[in-house]
Order: C-alpha cells, then sequence, then structure tokens
C-alpha cells in the first residue's frame, strides 16, 4: 500500500510483495545455476560430439545469464523486504531493479528458443544425461517466462492509467471546479465500466438479458462505490484479516463480555419458548436444505447418493403440471423426497425455473407439523450470486402495514416473483382446499432465508397466523421498523461466526476502515505478516505470540488519507472521515444501516473434541440482538458455519440433547412420584 507503480502506470500489487515469489524463484534459479555449473565442470572439455560446439557456448552463456538473473532477484527480494505496509520509501528503488530483471527476460527468452532449436535438432548426437539436463532447462525456462506473463496479466490494473495521471498531475488539484468534476465523473465511469466487464466475463456462460444488464450495471456501480477510496493490493487486505483475527482471537482470550444473550426465552414464554423454536427450527432446516435439490443430497451423502438416486428416482415424480423448470432424470425431486422424507403425493408445487431475480421453490404438506411449507432455495447458480450482489436499497409498500421501510433490492424482486406464483397462479389456494386446518410456514437458507423473510412479510395481512424460519439469512435485509415489525412472525438462526449472516454494506465499510487502520499501525514487513498468518491459521497457537505492534504515530497522523486514489476525489471519502472516530455511528452514513430479519437464536460452538475419524461438537443457543451482528468477524468458520449442512447439524445436536432433557426430567418425575 500504495500499489506499484512503473511503466507511468499503478499496478495491483505493491512495492513488498516480491519477497515470497522472489525468493521461490531465487532458491530455484540457484538450484538450477549449480546443476548447470557441475554438468558444465563434470564435461568439460567433452563437447566433441556433433552440436558440442553450440552446446559449450549454450552452458557457458547460460551460466552467466544465470547468475546475472540470481543478483537482480536477491536486489529485489531484499529492497523489497524493507519498510512496512505504510511505509514504501525504503522501497522506492525498487521499480528500477525489476526494469533491470524484465530487461534480463530478453536474453532468457532467446536462450530458451536457442536451447529449444538445439534439442530438437535430429543431427546432435550428444550426451544422453547432457541431452535430458538442456531439455530440462528449456522446458523450466519456458515455464518461468509462461508464469511470469500470466501473473503480468493478474496483476495488471486497467484503470492503473487513470490513477497514475492523478497521483503525478499536482496541477489537477487546482483546476476549476467543473473541470476537475468532469474528470472525476470520467474517472468513475471508467472503473464502472471496467467493473461491468468484469462481472460480464465470469458470467459469460448464462444468457443475458434486460435483467442481467440492469444487474451488470447496478453491481459493477456497488463494486465501484465500495473499492473508489482504497488503494489496497490483494495482499494489503489478506495482512489486514490476518491481524484482525489475531486481534480479535486476543480479544476474546482476555475478556468475556455477556454480549449478546437476553435470557433464555423472550418476554412471552408462552409462544416464543427457545426450546419450542429449536425444535421447530430443526424440523424446517430440512426443508430449506431440501430446496437445494441432488448438489445438497450428494455433498452430505458423497458415495452412496448417486446410487440411492439412480435407484429411487425414475418412479417417484408427479405429474408434469405440478413441476416447472429443468429436472433432468429427476434428481432434484428425487433429492428432495430423501432430505424430507415425504410421498410425492404430499407436493403442491415444485419450481426449478432458476433466473436472476428468479429463484427455485416448493410447496409441500407437512403432516408432521400439520404446516403448508413453502421453502426457498439458496445461493447455488450466477444468477443466485447476482441476485445477491443486487445490494440496492428500494422501498418496499405494503397495505396497512405502518412499518414500511428499506429493503434489499435483488432480494425483495426475488420474493415478489415467488409472491406472484403463490397468488396469481393458485398455488396456495391448491394446498388450503386440501388442508384448510393447516398454519402457513415459509421457510429458506441463506439467499431463500432473506427471500423467505421478505415473502412472509408480504403475505402477513392474508395469513395473519404464518411463521417464517430464516435459516442464516443476509445481514443487510431489512431496515429498523421492518425489522422490529418482523418479530412477531420470523425467526432467524446464525450459528456461530456466519459472515453472511454480518454481510451489510455498512459492515463492509466498516471492515475497510478496521483493515486500513490495522495495517497503517503495523510496524512489521508484509511477509513476516503473512508467515505468521498462515503458521497462526494452519497449526494454531496463542494470538499473544503474534501481535500487532503499532509504532507510536499519534491520532493526527492517523486521520491523514492512507490510500493513494484520495486524491482522486473532490471531498474526503467515509474511510478517512471514520479514522478521526472511534465509533461507526459518527461516520457518514454513506448507506442505510439494514438488520437481521424477525427475532434472532444465536447457536455458538462450546467445545469440541475430535477424535480419529469424527468429531465430536457441543453447542449452545441463546436469543440475541440484530447489534450482535454489526461487525464482521474474521475466523476460519466464518464461511463454513454458515453451510446448510452445519446449520442443520447443529439445530439437530440442540433438539436431541432438549429431547434427552426432557426424557431425564420425565424419569426422574416418575421415579419421584
Amino acid at each position: 500500500m500504495p500499489g506499484l507503480v512503473a511503466f507511468g502506470r499503478r499496478w495491483a500489487i505493491g512495492s513488498d510483495d516480491f519477497v515470497l515469489p522472489g525468493a521461490f524463484e531465487l532458491f530455484v534459479r540457484v538450484l538450477w545455476w549449480i546443476g548447470i555449473l557441475v554438468l558444465y565442470t563434470v564435461h568439460k572439455g567433452q563437447f566433441d560430439c556433433a552440436g558440442g560446439g553450440l552446446l559449450h557456448s549454450y552452458l557457458l552463456v547460460l551460466l552467466i545469464l544465470l547468475a546475472a538473473i540470481i543478483c537482480a532477484l536477491s536486489a529485489i527480494v531484499c529492497i523489497s523486504m524493507r519498510g512496512t505496509i505504510s511505509n514504501p520509501g525504503p522501497r522506492k528503488s525498487l521499480p528500477k531493479l525489476l526494469y533491470t530483471r524484465l530487461l534480463l527476460y530478453l536474453p532468457e527468452f532467446m536462450w530458451a528458443v536457442v536451447g529449444a532449436v538445439w534439442v530438437s535438432d535430429s543431427s546432435v548426437h550428444c550426451e544422453k544425461t547432457v541431452m535430458n539436463v538442456v531439455f530440462g532447462t528449456v522446458v523450466a525456462s519456458w515455464i518461468i517466462i509462461i508464469f511470469t506473463i500470466i501473473g503480468v496479466i493478474i496483476v495488471f490494473d486497467p484503470l492503473g492509467g487513470k490513477k497514475t495521471v492523478y497521483l503525478t498531475d499536482g496541477v489537477n488539484r487546482n483546476l476549476e471546479s467543473s473541470q476537475s468534476g468532469q474528470l472525476l465523473y470520467n474517472v468513475k465511469n471508467t472503473a464502472t465500466r471496467v467493473w461491468e466487464k468484469r462481472i460480464r466475463l465470469l458470467c459469460c456462460c448464462i444468457v443475458q438479458d434486460d435483467d442481467h444488464r440492469v444487474a451488470f450495471t447496478s453491481i459493477a456501480e456497488l463494486f465501484r462505490a465500495y473499492f473508489s477510496d482504497t488503494d489496497l493490493v490483494p495482499s494489503d487486505i489478506a495482512a489486514g484479516l490476518t491481524l484482525l483475527h489475531q486481534e480479535q482471537d486476543k480479544m476474546e482470550s482476555c475478556r468475556k463480555e455477556p454480549e449478546e444473550v437476553l435470557c433464555h426465552s423472550p418476554t412471552s414464554p408462552g409462544t416464543d419458548d427457545l426450546d419450542i423454536e429449536l425444535e421447530n427450527a430443526a424440523h424446517y432446516m430440512r426443508f430449506a436444505a431440501a430446496a437445494y435439490g441432488w448438489p445438497y443430497y450428494i455433498y452430505t451423502n458423497p458415495f452412496t447418493a448417486l446410487c440411492k438416486l439412480n435407484g429411487d428416482c425414475c418412479g417417484n415424480r408427479p405429474t408434469d403440471s405440478d413441476i416447472t423448470g429443468s429436472d433432468r432424470h429427476n434428481f432434484h425431486f428425487g433429492s428432495i423426497l430423501k432430505i424430507t422424507g415425504l410421498q410425492y403425493r404430499d407436493f403442491i408445487h415444485i419450481c426449478f425455473h432458476n433466473k436472476i431475480y428468479e429463484i427455485p421453490f416448493f410447496v409441500a404438506l407437512d403432516h408432521k407439523k400439520e404446516a403448508i411449507v413453502v421453502a426457498v432455495r439458496g445461493t447455488l447458480s450466477f444468477e443466485d450470486i447476482l441476485t445477491d450482489l443486487s445490494a440496492d436499497c428500494e422501498d418496499l409498500t405494503l397495505e396497512d402495514v405502518l412499518e414500511n421501510g428499506f429493503v434489499h433490492k435483488g432480494i425483495t424482486q426475488a420474493a415478489n416473483y415467488i409472491y406472484r406464483k403463490l397468488i396469481n397462479d393458485g398455488i396456495l389456494n391448491q394446498a388450503f382446499t386440501i388442508a384448510p386446518e393447516y398454519k402457513l410456514v415459509i421457510v429458506g437458507h441463506s439467499l431463500g432465508g432473506g427471500t423467505a423473510s421478505i415473502l412472509a412479510v408480504m403475505l402477513r395481512n392474508s395469513f395473519p397466523t404464518l411463521k417464517c424460519y430464516a435459516f442464516s439469512p443476509p445481514g443487510g435485509l431489512l431496515s429498523k421498523s421492518l425489522a422490529d415489525y418482523t418479530k412477531h412472525f420470523i425467526v432467524s438462526v446464525i450459528v456461530g461466526k456466519d459472515l453472511v449472516a454480518r454481510l451489510s454494506m455498512p459492515n463492509m465499510e466498516d471492515l475497510k476502515r478496521r483493515i486500513v487502520r490495522i495495517v497503517a499501525n503495523c510496524n512489521r514487513p508484509k511477509y513476516q505478516i503473512l508467515l505468521r498468518g498462515c503458521w497462526y491459521e494452519v497449526f494454531g497457537g496463542d494470538p499473544d505470540n503474534f501481535p500487532t505492534e503499532l509504532d507510536g504515530r499519534n491520532q493526527d497522523d492517523l486521520t491523514q488519507p492512507l490510500l493513494a486514489e484520495e486524491s482522486l476525489m473532490v471531498h474526503r471519502s467515509p474511510s478517512y472521515t471514520a479514522l478521526e472516530d472511534e465509533s461507526r455511528l459518527n461516520s457518514p452514513p454513506q448507506y442505510p444501516q439494514l438488520y437481521l430479519p424477525g427475532k434472532i437464536i444465536h447457536i455458538v460452538e462450546e467445545s469440541s473434541s475430535r477424535r480419529l475419524c469424527s468429531s465430536d461438537i457441543k453447542y449452545t443457543a441463546s436469543w440475541s440482538k440484530e447489534t450482535v451482528f454489526s461487525s464482521i468477524l474474521i475466523s476460519p468458520k466464518m464461511i463454513t458455519d454458515h453451510m446448510p449442512d452445519v446449520v442443520l447439524k447443529a439445530l439437530n445436536s440442540l433438539a436431541q440433547e432438549h429431547g434427552a432433557c426432557i426424557s431425564c426430567q420425565t424419569r426422574d418425575f416418575n421415579t419421584n412420584t
């Protein structure tokens, strides 16, 4: 930080990022040079074979060339090790060394061509060992050249030229306001187009229509706005996350606050008892997981799933009118049957149709709980990811509901799609005609949980007794008024340090500011941070052994611009302003604060005992406040805690423990009687 400036443009790599790759290449080059030197010494004076004269010259020049490359690499590694992330001054000579190293690629390329010609010449008849060594040398040269080209492509920043112009041309800061405004607009427009091209490239395999183009533009604007005030390269972010994780673990080990626990059950123990909700959640999580179809079933049963599906799916299929969308070989429906344990006649409607803002769902009769269950699938395709990333806010307008507010745009459009299907196509009418005494329950995991929550808000007036169970829903979903309104009929279930449940634009801004602050105040070189961080993540240990050391700068120094693109902005970005305040609440509200839906059950891992082939994990659950999820926690489990199989395992464990407690109490009561 900031990104390396070379050849008149900014690159997506820092001047301190050459230590580890440079050391690896240096190690390879030294071994290579020693091998060639031994070969040349052993066979000196024995190059009298056909083509031996060229071989002698080739090896001699190669030794000299490798020596020059080793010297250049040694200098690059040594210079790159100097300074810290926020102090690139000691590394200011690095671009000149890189120019020297790149110049050495020209003779290396030419010599690789010469070696390839010599090896492929059928008239050469030298010793086989020499031929094999030269062949290996040629292959190694081409591999290094190819990987270097790939590396240059990866670290190439399409906006590097624009950023460098602003960084180096101080005159631009004194332009007329109209000129600077137009200049800023052009840079923003270019950045949006670059992000849009990247998104289109990632989604090149899906059919793109008007909805996709609108989503691409909206998501590109979102990414452009988020990264516009930063000059962090990817390794800076990795170092910041590593430091944050260790700092977080250090704070957790030092003190244990009462944090989020409200009480064992909310204020209405008759209807909202925690144990009852956990038992219901464990039951309905199977429906939410089943909505993923065969990918989830195969993931959880990798050795037997295909055999079971091939054997059982062919005969179990409802009429074609009950299914929309593609289900090749009937694998999706067969998996849903296996996971839920229902019969095919229990399904009212199954939709596998998947498009942006249109996600699969099914409607089934749950006779055990006497409920009509609407299960919405979570993220499983590029279209679903686009729906997730359409994170703009929009108003949710509902009749007779005073608590209207902001909602997640993409998820709301997905809920609107399912709402139209359920109401306009008469799916719910058909279900209640079959089972009029049943209650309506809406469930979903991840994206499905967010969609189910907003769908429940839309259906609440028509079905006052409905319940919704949202498993690991996205954090940035509902405004405060709507979140409070949903506490009467929605229960959210969050496991551990789930990233998605804490994912919102304000939380992402907060994470960015924390990364900036911690890397700016760390006086360790980046390579040490990354090496120590890898050791800590893999082997663990006491986080106190990996402290983040401050360099003693005062607060005034910390409020100075730390990111290179600050000079592009006509006003200070929220990230810099936030550095002046300890509290995130004092920073400008660039994004409205959105919250998790309903009442929140937070499940945490209390203890775990690992055996050779299995692990025994004990969970605890408590009611939680939405403010607990106002900050992203860095942990190796921040992704795995979101997975549906982990959520289902945790809920089943708690439900079984509750059932065992009830059995023990009943047995003790009978004994006493």
